[in-house]
């Protein structure tokens, strides 16, 4: 796992999620608090995705049937994880940080299996 400018590591998601959130910031057609609510609601679309491949994936829809994979569901979920990731970058520049200290205090709080 290597090193790049700064100490970060190349194999960091976050360093792709800056990436990602530069190129959104640089190319939005909507800015101000308006862009950022439309961030935001970029997860509902998202959400809707898995759910639609989920129904897909099962069947569940007699009209279409079988449309989807479980491959599909997972690049799907993929999507809610990065969008989300983004989004939250998108409200503070040390989204990283932010993310790290809310999961800590979520593992803290949940059993951990063997204790």
């Amino acid at each position: 796992m290597s090193d790049i400018a700064g100490g970060a590591r190349a194999d960091d998601p976050w360093n792709t999620i800056d990436g990602l959130w530069k190129w959104l910031e640089a190319d939005q057609p909507v800015g101000g608090r308006e862009g950022l609510l439309l961030r935001m609601l970029k997860l509902s679309e998202e959400v809707g995705e898995v759910a639609e491949a989920v129904i897909g994936a099962t069947g569940q829809n007699p009209r279409k049937g079988v449309t989807h994979t479980w491959d599909d569901v997972e690049a799907e979920l993929c999507d809610v994880v990065i969008t989300a990731m983004v989004a939250l970058r998108t409200l503070t520049p040390q989204a990283r940080e932010v993310f790290a200290r809310h999961l800590a205090r979520v593992a803290e709080r949940s059993p951990t299996p063997g204790t």
